[in-house]
C-alpha cells in the first residue's frame, strides 16, 4: 500500500493534469520549511519521532535478542551448516569415482580443502565404508579412524551431534555416501566448533550497535527527504487541496455514464463506480470480492479478470450490448491490476444483427459457388442447388427445367413447354413432402407465379400462399397439400444463363419462419444466377456427351460377323466422362481364318471417336489385302502420321489447324488359323493379350513391344504361337487394368487372378473380369474381348501335292471329286472341279516349284492352291480372238469370293464356293 500511494496517484487518475513548475527558494525560506519539518507538530516531524522511537526499541530488542540466543543461534547455525556442506559434499558428481580410485586422497583432499575454506566450516572429512579417514585439514590424521559417531552413517543414515572431537567442542554432520545402487561407500562429516560460532556472534553486538546509531543518522536525514519527497509528488499540494482534489475525483467518478472498474492483481475488485453497478448489475458492496463471484457473465468476467489489454470488444451483458476497454496498471512500475471502462453499446445490436445477417449471406454464397457445380450432370447440378439453400436461406427448394433441358438440348421457349422437376430438397429429409416428387412432368398456367417469372426473367414473391389465387390455380389439389403441410411464403426465380431460360427455381418458408423480405430476393436471385450458369455448362455437356457417344457407338461394331474359328464375346464400357477412342473388331479373313482386332486412340472427345471411326476403317481395308500383322500395323502407323501431318499444327490449314493436338494410338492384330492352330500376332505399343490355356494357367504372352502408331521410324515385329484347341485368347485395352488409383502391374495380376478360372465360356469370362477389376468412377474406356479357340479337324481339310506337269491336273481333280463325295458335296463338284483346275494350270504354266492343292470344309468350300512364286494373277476381260485368259475370269464368276495371300515362301490362291 506504501508503493501504491507513494506513486503519482493522483497523476494517473486525473489524466491529463500537469504538474506545477517549480519555484526556485529563498534561503531564509529554505531554512524556515526545514525547522518546520523538524517540529513535532508537521507530519514530517511526527514521522521522525516514530522513527528514532522504533529504531531503539528495536536496537534494544536486537542487543537482548542477540545475548540471550547467542548460544541457541550458534548452535542452529553450527548444525545448519555443516548438515548443508556434508549433504552438498556427499552428493556432489564424481565423489562416488573418486572413492573408488587407487589414490582417493589425493582426489578428494583438495576439494574438501576447498570447500571447508569457502564454507567456513573446521573440518570436511570423507571416510571409506569402514570408517577411516581420506582427507583432514591436518595431515597427519589422514588414515586414522573417525572420531565420533559414525556407524548410522555407515548403515546409511545421517546423523548431527554436538560433542568433543579433534579440534574441540563441535557441531559434526556425518552423511552417507551412495552409489549408483544404493550402496553406502563412504561417509562425509562436516562440522564447526561451537566456539567459533559463538564468537562470530560476539562479534555482531559492535556491527548492531553501529548500525543502530547509523539508523539514527539515516532516520535523520530520511525525514528530510521524505517530506521533500511528498511535498514533490503532491505537486506543492497542501492537505486542503488534496481533499478537496480527491471530492472532485470521487464527483466525477461516480457521476460520469461511463462504468469504470479497477481490479486489483489478484483478481479482486477494488472500485466500481455507479454506472457500472448499473450495467453489470453489480450486487452491493462488491468492493473486494473475486471478479468471478460477482455473478457476472463468464464472458466478461474472463475479459476483467483476462490481464490483457481490450480495445472497444463488444460483449453481451444481460440485455445489453457493452463496449469494453481495459488496460493494465502495472505498467512503468505501477500497482498490479487493470483498469476497465464499459459504454452501453446496446442501440448497436440492431447494426450488429444485420452485419451477422449479411455475412452469413455472404457464406452461403461462398458456400454455393464450391457446392454447386461440382458435376457436369444436369440432374446432380439441381439437387446441389437445393441442398446449398435449405435451413439457410429456405426450408424447401424445388428445381423445374425445360424438359428439353434434361436432354441437352436448348428450350426456344419454356412457357410452351413441359416442366420436369429435378430436384426437391427440405429441412426434413427422408420424410414425406407435398410437393410433386422428382421426375414429374407438368406444365406451367399462365396465372401462376412462376409462368409470370419466366415471361417476365423477374423473379417473384409470395408472402402469403393462402391468398395467392393464381398459384393456386397451378394445382388445386396439391397446392392445398402444401398449406395444410404449413409453407407459408415463396420466391420463384427463373434460372437464365446466356440469354437462354432453362427453368424455375422455387424458395418455400414455413408459417414457422419469417417471410421472405426484399433484401432475400436479391440474394436468392444471385443463388440462381449461379446455379443457372452451372446447369446450363451441364446442359451443353449432357448435348455434347452425347453426340459423341452417338458417334462412337456408330463406329463400333454392332454384332459379330459369323465365323467357325472362335467363339468371340465382347464388353464396350466408356467413361464417365468424355469419349474415348477404344475400338475392337472381329474380321474373318479367307482360309478360315479370323483377325482380332483391339486399339486405343490418345485423348477424348469427338476427335478421338473420329480418329478411331478412320483407324477401324483402315484395317478393314488393310485386312482384306490379307497382309501380316506387321505390315497391317506399317500401314496404321503411317496412317497416323499423314492425320498429324494434314491435322497437326504444322499443316497445310495454317496455324490453328491443329488445335486437337498430335494424334497417337495404340494396337493390338491378331490372326488364328485354325487348321494349323497358330495366332500371328504384332502389337504397337499396346498391353499384351492373355492367353488362358485349357487346365486355367494364364500367361500374358511376350510379344515384342512395338512403338504407338504414329511415331514413325521403327519396325513391327511378328510373334508366332501355337494354341491349343479351347484356349481363351483375351484382348483388352489399358483402361481395364490402369486406374488413377491402381498401377499397371497391379491391374495385371488382378487380371491374372480373375481369368484363372477353366471351364468357362468367353461372355462368362468378360462377365467376371469385368465385376473383378472394373474401377467405380472409369476415367477411361474399356474395350474387352475374350475369344475361345476352335480347330478345323483332318476330316473336314484335305491337301495334295501336285508335280509341275499338267498331266498331273486330271489325277488331282479325280482326287478332288473322291473327297466331295464323301464329304456330300456332290453339287458343288463340277464348280470344284472347274475352279482347281484353273488355278493348278495357272500354277503349273506360271509357278515355279513344289505346289500344294488344299479343300478346307467350313461355312463354304474353300479351295487354296500354293506355290513358290510371289507373282500374282490378274483378272482380265479376254477379247474375242484370243485363244486364252478366261480362265480367271470363271474363277470369278463361280467363286463367292477369291483372292491371293502371299506367305513366307511363295502365295496361295484361294476362292471360296457357296455350299448348297
Amino acid at each position: 500500500m506504501a508503493r501504491f500511494m507513494g506513486r503519482s496517484w493522483a497523476a494517473r487518475m486525473i489524466p491529463g493534469r500537469r504538474p506545477r513548475s517549480r519555484r526556485r527558494e529563498r534561503p531564509e525560506v529554505a531554512g524556515r520549511r526545514f525547522r518546520s519539518w523538524l517540529s513535532v507538530r508537521s507530519v514530517a516531524g511526527q514521522v521522525f519521532v516514530l522513527q528514532l522511537v522504533i529504531v531503539l526499541l528495536l536496537g534494544a530488542a536486537a542487543t537482548t535478542a542477540l545475548v540471550l540466543q547467542v548460544r541457541h543461534d550458534a548452535t542452529d547455525e553450527a548444525r545448519g551448516r555443516s548438515v548443508a556442506v556434508a549433504e552438498a559434499f556427499a552428493n556432489s558428481p564424481g565423489i562416488v569415482q573418486a572413492l573408488h580410485s587407487r589414490n582417493p586422497t589425493k582426489v578428494l583432499q583438495p576439494k574438501a580443502e576447498a570447500v571447508r575454506k569457502k564454507s567456513g566450516l573446521d573440518f570436511v572429512v570423507v571416510t571409506t565404508d569402514k570408517g577411516i579417514r581420506l582427507t583432514h585439514p591436518k595431515l597427519n590424521r589422514i588414515g586414522k579412524h573417525y572420531v565420533g559417531n559414525i556407524e548410522p552413517a555407515l548403515r546409511g543414515h545421517p546423523t548431527v551431534d554436538t560433542g568433543p572431537g579433534t579440534l574441540g567442542e563441535a557441531m559434526d554432520a556425518v552423511v552417507p555416501i551412495f552409489d549408483s545402487h544404493h550402496k553406502v561407500v563412504g561417509a562425509v562429516g562436516a562440522g564447526i566448533t561451537i566456539k567459533k560460532v559463538s564468537g562470530l556472534a560476539n562479534r555482531q553486538l559492535p556491527l548492531l550497535v553501529g548500525a543502530v546509531s547509523a539508523s539514527l543518522v539515516l532516520a535523520t536525514g530520511g525525514t528530510a527527504l521524505v517530506s521533500r519527497r511528498l511535498r514533490r509528488q503532491t505537486r506543492g499540494l497542501d492537505p486542503v487541496e488534496m481533499t478537496r482534489m480527491y471530492e472532485h475525483h470521487d464527483a466525477v467518478l461516480h457521476s460520469v455514464r461511463e462504468g469504470v472498474l479497477i481490479v486489483g492483481g489478484d483478481g479482486r475488485l477494488v472500485l466500481a463506480n455507479d454506472e457500472a453497478s448499473r450495467l453489470l448489475d453489480l450486487p452491493p458492496r462488491p468492493e473486494g470480492r473475486l471478479v468471478d463471484d460477482l455473478g457476472l457473465e463468464p464472458h466478461v468476467a474472463d475479459v476483467l479478470a483476462s490481464g490483457r489489454d481490450v480495445t472497444d470488444e463488444v460483449l453481451v451483458a444481460g440485455d445489453r450490448l457493452l463496449a469494453i476497454n481495459n488496460r493494465l496498471t502495472d505498467r512503468d512500475g505501477g500497482p498490479p491490476g487493470s483498469v476497465a471502462t464499459l459504454r452501453d453499446s446496446t442501440e448497436l445490436r440492431a447494426l450488429s444483427g444485420r452485419a451477422d445477417v449479411a455475412q452469413k449471406r455472404l457464406k452461403l454464397l461462398y458456400d454455393a459457388s464450391v457446392e454447386i457445380g461440382t458435376t457436369l450432370d444436369v440432374a446432380r447440378t439441381a439437387q446441389e442447388l437445393a441442398q446449398v439453400a435449405v435451413d439457410r436461406f429456405a426450408d424447401f427448394v424445388t428445381v423445374d427445367l425445360a424438359e428439353p433441358v434434361a436432354r441437352g438440348d436448348e428450350p426456344l421457349a419454356v412457357g410452351g413447354v413441359e416442366m420436369r422437376r429435378e430436384a426437391v430438397h427440405g429441412i426434413r429429409p427422408g420424410q414425406d413432402h407435398p410437393f410433386y416428387p422428382v421426375g414429374r412432368v407438368f406444365s406451367l398456367v399462365p396465372t401462376s407465379p412462376q409462368a409470370f417469372g419466366l415471361s417476365g426473367g423477374e423473379p417473384v414473391v409470395e408472402d402469403d400462399l393462402t391468398e395467392a389465387t393464381g398459384w393456386q390455380a397451378q394445382d388445386p389439389e396439391q397446392t392445398a397439400k402444401v398449406i395444410e403441410y404449413g409453407v407459408r411464403s415463396l420466391v420463384t426465380v427463373p434460372l437464365r444463363a446466356r440469354g437462354v431460360l432453362l427453368g424455375v427455381v422455387n424458395f418455400w418458408r414455413m408459417k414457422q419462419r419469417e417471410p421472405f423480405e426484399e433484401e432475400e430476393v436479391s440474394l436468392a436471385e444471385e443463388l440462381a444466377a449461379h446455379a443457372a450458369v452451372c446447369i446450363d455448362n451441364a446442359r451443353r455437356y449432357t448435348r455434347e456427351h452425347t453426340m459423341a457417344v452417338t458417334l462412337q457407338h456408330s463406329l463400333l461394331p454392332r454384332a459379330l460377323p459369323e465365323q467357325n474359328a472362335l467363339d468371340v464375346a465382347f464388353r464396350y464400357l466408356p467413361a464417365e466422362s468424355g469419349v474415348g477412342g477404344d475400338w475392337f473388331d472381329v474380321i474373318p479373313l479367307p482360309g478360315a481364318r479370323v483377325a482380332l482386332v483391339v486399339g486405343d486412340v490418345v485423348g477424348h472427345g469427338l476427335h478421338a471417336a473420329a480418329t478411331m471411326g478412320r483407324l477401324r476403317t483402315a484395317v478393314h481395308n488393310f485386312s482384306t489385302l490379307d497382309l501380316p500383322p506387321d505390315e497391317i500395323l506399317s500401314h496404321l502407323d503411317d496412317l497416323i502420321a499423314r492425320i498429324d501431318q494434314d491435322e497437326g499444327p504444322g499443316g497445310p490449314e495454317g496455324e490453328g489447324a491443329g488445335s486437337e493436338g498430335i494424334t497417337g494410338a495404340t494396337c493390338l492384330y491378331a490372326i488364328y488359323d485354325p487348321v494349323t492352330r497358330r495366332c500371328t500376332m504384332a502389337r504397337a505399343g499396346h498391353p499384351p493379350p492373355a492367353l488362358v490355356r485349357p487346365d486355367g494357367s494364364v500367361e500374358f504372352l511376350d510379344l515384342p513391344a512395338g512403338p504407338p502408331l504414329g511415331l514413325g521410324g521403327l519396325p513391327f515385329e511378328t510373334a508366332e504361337v501355337e494354341l491349343a484347341e479351347g484356349s481363351h485368347i483375351v484382348l483388352y485395352t489399358d483402361g481395364l487394368i490402369e486406374d488413377r488409383r491402381r498401377e499397371i502391374d497391379t491391374g495385371l495380376e488382378m487380371l491374372r487372378d480373375a481369368l484363372s478360372h477353366p471351364g468357362r465360356t468367353p461372355d462368362e469370362i468378360c462377365t467376371e473380369v469385368l465385376e473383378a477389376l472394373l474401377p467405380s468412377n472409369p476415367s477411361d474406356d474399356i474395350a474387352l474381348i475374350a475369344a475361345c479357340t476352335q480347330v478345323v479337324g483332318g476330316d473336314r481339310v484335305a491337301s495334295w501335292d501336285v508335280p509341275s506337269d499338267p498331266a498331273a491336273v486330271a489325277g488331282v481333280r479325280a482326287e478332288v471329286m473322291r473327297m466331295l463325295g464323301e464329304w456330300g458335296l456332290d453339287e458343288a463338284a463340277f464348280t470344284a472341279e472347274l475352279v482347281l483346275s484353273e488355278l493348278i494350270t495357272n500354277a503349273i504354266r506360271h509357278a515355279t516349284g513344289p505346289i500344294r492343292v488344299q479343300l478346307l470344309r467350313d461355312k463354304a468350300l474353300i479351295c487354296e492352291v500354293s506355290d513358290t512364286s510371289s507373282t500374282s494373277p490378274h483378272l482380265r476381260y479376254a477379247a474375242t480372238t484370243d485363244e486364252g485368259g478366261r480362265g480367271l475370269f470363271l474363277v470369278a464368276q463361280f467363286a463367292e469370293r477369291w483372292g491371293t495371300r502371299y506367305t513366307s515362301d511363295g502365295k496361295v490362291i484361294w476362292a471360296e464356293l457357296a455350299i448348297p
